[in-house]
């Protein structure tokens, strides 16, 4: 496992992306499973789904620096969560990379996501008619992906279910540069969030993260 970029969002809150290259048994023999984590190891098929799940823990733990046992958990929600440190953390990981940011103080969200031509299929289905009318025709399809991973990026952070991208995250417009900031809205009726997103393309991959509980209107 390489590490292929790491980024210090301030003194408290760093992400990091690893490239993929250890079996299963590798990554395994990097961490202190418990016999809840090996079974649950069990019910994921073998291939990327585990590799995926193993590859996100092992870059957890060189992020941690700690040789104590990382007990990473899911709550109800499906939101990760660490029950022995005080840390927020978010794990992102596709095809061969896995992400992970980390902060000791803020809440957090990250998104990786290889870019394919797939995405203007289902541009629809995540974006407004108000925020498709600002995706231009030069670099259409990273501007796509930059608003998908920015989407996601705010889910993961809010950490609940019943939150719809197309009806509840907004996106105010901004031109696509490669890497860059703009702002998010979580919409939920009675109370709205903004946050600020950043956004870059990485090796073929765009990355998008939030780092902060949001501003709350």
């Amino acid at each position: 496992m390489a590490l292929a970029y790491h980024k210090e969002i301030d003194q408290y809150t760093s992400f990091a992306i690893w490239k993929i290259e250890e079996t299963a048994e590798d990554l395994i023999k990097q961490l202190q499973l418990k016999e809840h984590e090996r079974a649950y190891l069990e019910t994921l098929s073998n291939g990327k789904r585990n590799i995926h799940w193993l590859s996100t823990r092992v870059l957890l733990r060189r992020m941690m620096d700690t040789d104590d046992y990382i007990d990473c958990r899911v709550d109800s929600n499906g939101k990760p969560y660490l029950s022995n440190f005080p840390h927020f953390i978010s794990l992102s990981h596709s095809y061969d990379y896995a992400a992970v940011m980390v902060s000791k103080n803020k809440a957090v969200g990250i998104d990786i996501e290889l870019i394919k031509d797939k995405i203007e299929r289902i541009a629809g289905k995540f974006m407004s008619r108000e925020e498709l009318d600002f995706i231009g025709s030069k670099d259409r399809i990273e501007h796509l992906y930059a608003c998908w991973c920015a989407k996601e990026a705010i889910y993961k952070l809010h950490g609940k279910k019943n939150v719809s991208f197309l009806d509840n995250i907004k996106l105010k417009p901004f031109q696509y540069e490669g890497r860059g900031l703009f702002d998010g809205i979580l919409d939920l009726g009675a109370r709205q969030k903004e946050f600020r997103v950043h956004y870059e393309k990485f090796d073929g991959y765009m990355i998008g993260y939030v780092a902060d509980f949001g501003n709350e209107k």
